[in-house]
Order: structure tokens, then sequence, then C-alpha cells
């Protein structure tokens, strides 16, 4: 029950954090800026894996827990815990921010700029990247070790920076669908929950072909 309710908290946070930081920027009519929304991200991504990762290894992500499990690191009778954990997590963390900011109608949702094949593509690659960095950096299915956060973070921060504006760079499922559910957009949440799950996984078959070489 530790690693669940570490991960409904860890998924929480960064989801509160992250988009509170796209509501207050549209507040504030623009004071934290896309750059700052970037660092939000990643700031608080690097921030739980040194909190929770020597609890439940801080995945935050079910495209995460799905790949550790798909590259056996990580038990299948735990998959599904953690992902309730995590939908639980983001879940709150939106309907809070709803009663915080009644008045947004997205409540940080990500929405193509675009199309949705270019987006597709878009978080398919951010995410198959970001799992390369993780699976590379965890110790098991753990996300430790003195710079496991800082790569991680620094991984979500980078691609937030350059794909956000565009995609919303989610790489997260339960990033994306938490503030689709309660903001009732849910026209594009397909894109982001089939593509961040599909980039992870093909993140697996590469690190195993990686790892047999050395």
């Amino acid at each position: 029950m530790k690693k669940y309710l570490a991960e409904t908290v860890g998924t929480f946070a960064l989801v509160f954090c992250g988009t509170g930081a796209i509501l207050i920027n549209q507040e504030s009519k623009g004071e934290i800026s896309q750059v700052g929304i970037s660092m939000t991200f990643g700031l608080i991504v690097m921030v739980m894996i040194y909190t929770l990762g020597n609890i439940s290894g801080a995945h935050l992500n079910p495209a995460v827990s799905i790949a550790f499990t798909i590259s056996g690191r990580f038990p299948l009778k735990q998959l599904l815990p953690y992902t309730i954990s995590q939908l639980a997590g983001a879940l709150l963390a939106s309907l809070i921010l709803r009663f915080l900011f009644p008045d947004n109608h997205l409540l940080g949702a990500t929405l193509p700029r675009g199309s949705e094949t270019q987006s597709f593509v878009l978080e398919l690659l951010l995410t198959f990247f970001l799992m390369l960095v993780i699976i590379h950096v965890a110790t098991g299915s753990k996300e430790q070790g003195m710079f496991a956060g800082l790569a991680i973070g620094s991984t979500v921060l980078l691609e937030a920076m350059f794909a956000g504006p565009v995609c919303g760079a989610s790489m997260n499922p339960a990033r994306s669908l938490a503030p689709a559910l309660v903001s009732g957009h849910l026209e594009h949440v397909w894109v982001y929950l089939t593509a961040t799950v599909m980039g992870a996984v093909m993140a697996v078959p590469l690190w195993k072909y990686l790892k047999a070489k050395e």
C-alpha cells in the first residue's frame, strides 16, 4: 500500500503543479511563460523521483509502468494497482484545480495545435526518448540514484520546452486523461493515450539490444 500511495501522491503532485502552472499562466496573462511551464513539469518530476523513488520507483506514469512490465523489470501483478493509483492522483489534482479555477474550461488539457497525426508522432517520439532515458538510469524498475531524477526531470523539461506549444508534450496518459475528463474535452484524448504508451513500449527492445551488445 505504501507503493500505491506514493504513486498517487507523486502523480497528484505532477498534475497539480504542471497543469496548475498552465492555468496560472493563463490567469496571469503569460507571467509564467512556456519556459516556466516546462521548468515546472521537469522540476516536479525530479523532486518526486528523489522523494518517492525509493518507495515506489516514482513511475508517475502508466506508460512507464507498462514499459517496465514488458521489459521484465516490473511485476505484472502490480501494473493494475499502479495504474489505478496514478490515475486517481491525476484525477484528484484536476478536480482540485477545477475547484480553484472554476472558469477555466481546459484545466491544462493537452490539445493538438495542428493535426492529430502531427501530435501523435510527436508524442510517440517524445515518450520513446523519455522512456529510453528512464530505463537506462533506473535501478530495476526504481528510478533511484544520484543522477536519475536529474536526468529524467531534465528530459521532461527539454521535451516540454520545444514540443509543448505544438502537442502539449504530455508523455503521460494519466496527465492527459485527468484534465480531459474533468474539463469534458475528450475529443483528442485518444492521441495521448495511445501514442505515449506506444512510444514507451518501443523503447524497450532498443534498450534490450543495447544492453545485450554491452
